[in-house]
């Protein structure tokens, strides 16, 4: 029993490591991080933040996610006339708001430090004025809603339905003339060539799928000529 202990804390050929080779490994990890500075760690953590020339695209997920969860929680909540849904939606609505905050702030650093030609300046301008118009809409109704310190009912309930919708609108055009930016004109975006060794899923998929139904036809008609 010591003896088999004693293998599987040194680790060998039958136990494939034990935990001293495990040990070893992660020392090895720490190791080599203390070598490297806080930049390099982070380049090797986070690839594709330390890619970025601003956080701009990061932090624009947030307000749209906050922003759209407040608009649903509070229509579904005044259809079925649950309060407490509504005050769930009411502390979406305040974060979503804050982070829409830094996310115009960090939009309009972008755009001073962001090398764009004329054609798409006026997209840029278009989708600067969404993001305020986003920003004081939502900074409207959460004013709107903390000063009443509660929920809307009846006409007025209505009017701030509306416009919440208004305001999910607003972001779906917001996001889109960001993605018309980023994905047509490359605004920010650091590409890579494509190789002529580049790997194309679509045609390997149909290359696969020839290949399914040609060799189960060619083995069977093989088998057939064996036979004659």
């Amino acid at each position: 029993m010591i003896n088999s202990l004693s293998f599987q804390i040194h680790g060998n050929a039958d136990h494939g490591g034990g935990p001293a080779e495990s040990l070893g490994d992660v020392l090895a990890i720490f190791d080599n991080i203390s070598i490297l500075g806080s930049g390099e760690i982070f380049s090797i953590l986070m690839p594709g933040i330390a890619s970025m020339e601003n956080i701009h695209p990061l932090l624009v997920h947030f307000p749209i996610a906050l922003l759209s969860v407040f608009f649903v929680l509070d229509l579904i909540g005044t259809w079925a006339k649950k309060q407490q849904w509504r005050g769930v939606a009411s502390a979406f609505l305040y974060i979503g708001t804050l982070a829409a905050v830094f996310t115009v702030i960090a939009g309009f650093m972008a755009a001073d430090t962001v090398a764009h030609g004329e054609n798409v300046h006026a997209i840029m301008e278009k989708h600067e004025d969404l993001g305020m118009a986003i920003l004081s809409l939502a900074t409207a109704l959460s004013a709107w809603r903390l000063k009443h310190k509660g929920l809307f009912q009846g006409y007025v309930n209505g009017v701030f339905l509306t416009l919440s919708a208004l305001l999910c609108v607003l972001m779906v055009f917001g996001a889109d003339l960001g993605g018309l930016m980023v994905y047509r004109y490359g605004v920010a975006v650091k590409a890579v060539p494509i190789t002529v060794s580049a790997h194309d899923h679509q045609h390997a998929d149909d290359h696969q799928l020839v290949e399914s139904i040609v060799e189960p036809m060619h083995e069977h008609t093989h088998s057939q000529d064996h036979s004659h």
